[in-house]
C-alpha cells in the first residue's frame, strides 16, 4: 500500500461505543478507567482483538478521546488498527464492542479475529 493511501494512524470511538463506555466506567466507580484495545497473534484468522478496562498509560500508548471517555491503543497494535472504528452493537442476541478495521482483509464469523 502506498503511504498516500494508508489509513490515518488513529482509532475512533463511535457515539454508541463512547456512550456505553461511559456507562461502564460510571458503574465501576473509577473515572480514570479507559478502554484498552489490543491486537495479538491468534484467533481463527491470525490476529485477535482484545478489550480491557485500564487506568494505566504505558510509554508507547496512544490515547483517543470522544465525549469524555478514552480509548488507549499501544504502538504495535496501532499499526494494525490505523483508521479503525470501535463500535458498540446492542443486538438481539448479544451486546458487544466490535472493531471496523479497514486493514483487515478477512475476519472470522465471531468478529473477534482478523487477517491482513
Amino acid at each position: 500500500m502506498d503511504t498516500l493511501d494508508a489509513p490515518p494512524r488513529i482509532v475512533t470511538l463511535s457515539a454508541s461505543a463512547a456512550r456505553r463506555l461511559a456507562e461502564i466506567i460510571a458503574a465501576e466507580g473509577n473515572p480514570a478507567l479507559m478502554l484498552r484495545l489490543t491486537v495479538s497473534g491468534g484467533g481463527c484468522s491470525g490476529f485477535q482483538y482484545g478489550f480491557a478496562l485500564d487506568a494505566t498509560l504505558n510509554e508507547d500508548d496512544h490515547v483517543f478521546e470522544r465525549d469524555g471517555v478514552k480509548l488507549v491503543v499501544d504502538e504495535v497494535s496501532l499499526d494494525l488498527l490505523a483508521g479503525a472504528e470501535v463500535e458498540y452493537d446492542d443486538g438481539l442476541i448479544a451486546a458487544h464492542f466490535t472493531v471496523r478495521n479497514p486493514n483487515a482483509t478477512a475476519s472470522c464469523g465471531c468478529g473477534t479475529s482478523f487477517s491482513i
